[in-house]
């Protein structure tokens, strides 16, 4: 039984090694030449003049619904197509009900505003 996890430890060791060794390669060889402008903290070239920790609009969370919304549909989508005389009436059913909750999540975003652009 355990021999079938053989092959799966295997390729973490191969992954563990790869991705240290080239850890370890870089800061051998990799040139460190630190200044001041190096050591910056980096925010669009300029100096940071607000908090980090601001708040965002609400509309900014309801894009990003928005395109997980659509993500997910296009992802269950095209397989359920592929399939769907094979899974029949509760498929086609399941399906309906996927959609419709992300139809439900769709117009509350367009209840809030996040589509309008001002």
């Amino acid at each position: 039984m355990l021999e079938n996890y053989l092959p799966i430890l295997v390729f973490i060791a191969i992954g563990l090694v790869t991705g240290g060794g080239m850890l370890v390669t870089g800061a051998i060889m990799g040139p460190h030449r630190p200044d001041p402008e190096k050591n910056s903290p980096y925010e669009c070239g300029f100096e940071a003049f607000e908090d980090a920790r601001m708040k965002f609009d609400v509309r900014y969370y309801l894009v990003a619904i928005l395109f997980i919304i659509f993500d997910l549909e296009i992802a269950f989508l095209f397989p359920w197509a592929v399939v769907l005389d094979q899974i029949g009436m509760f498929g086609f059913l399941a399906m309906v009900l996927f959609l419709g909750i992300l139809v439900i999540g769709f117009i509350y975003e367009w209840k809030k505003g996040a589509l309008e652009w001002e």
